[in-house]
């Protein structure tokens, strides 16, 4: 197995060895773009340096190596392509205004692909996961305008809603490429919120500011 390191908010190396890979495996079948960050903040509590950033590695990087790899996987009918949006990519809640847009765009993107690579046999899946239990809650990058009290109060939240092992969800996902699932929703913090939406798009955050008490913290790690 091989391991490359690479700044996927740095575009240019992103391009660069998404290219390197793609010519140095010509025989992919899989590609999960699963690498993404977290930003915590409103809109105007983050700059633009920060937006961009997020946006590059949540968003850009996954056009970036789906570019460089389509050739690989068109020449292969039967291969498959997965990105992991998140919950955020469903619903947008306030706070998450560059979390959201960035997972909002992978779903986007995601199911036009799967539309346009469908006669070429080339399978096309987005997830949502919900709350995994990874680090994102202590890692999350913050906004230069949030404080402290507000930043901490909105992580103690969101880390009681992480509680699915990562390799029950990593199961899910490969569970999904199998069965060329075309979108999975893990966890029931992805089905209800998803539920939710459907019956009430343009209301939906009444209920869950209700419950969330007014405020969502960082998302979870994808």
């Amino acid at each position: 197995m091989r391991t490359t390191v690479v700044d996927l908010a740095d575009t240019a190396a992103t391009a660069r060895v998404a290219a390197e890979l793609a010519a140095a495996h010509p025989d992919t079948t899989l590609l999960v773009n699963n690498a993404g960050v977290a930003l915590g903040g409103r809109f105007d509590q983050v700059t633009e340096g920060e937006f961009d950033w997020l946006m590059a590695i949540n968003f850009r990087a996954v056009v970036t190596l789906s570019r460089a790899f389509l050739p690989v996987l068109k020449a292969h009918p039967g291969s498959h392509l997965v990105t992991v949006s998140s919950i955020f990519g469903i619903f947008a809640p306030p706070g998450q205004a560059a979390y959201a847009a960035s997972k909002f765009a992978v779903r986007g993107f995601t199911e036009a692909l799967r539309h346009e690579l469908a006669e070429n046999g080339v399978g096309v899946s987005v997830v949502h996961p919900g709350g995994i239990k990874t680090r994102i809650a202590e890692t999350v990058r913050v906004g230069s305008g949030v404080s402290a009290e507000e930043y901490e109060q909105g992580r103690r939240q969101f880390a009681k809603l992480l509680t699915m092992p990562p390799e029950k969800a990593a199961a899910k996902i490969v569970a999904a490429i199998e069965n060329r699932r075309p979108r999975l929703l893990i966890g029931w913090s992805a089905t209800v919120p998803d539920a939710l939406v459907r019956v009430l798009p343009g209301s939906y955050w009444r209920l869950f500011a209700r419950r969330a008490g007014g405020q969502v913290g960082p998302p979870r790690r994808d």
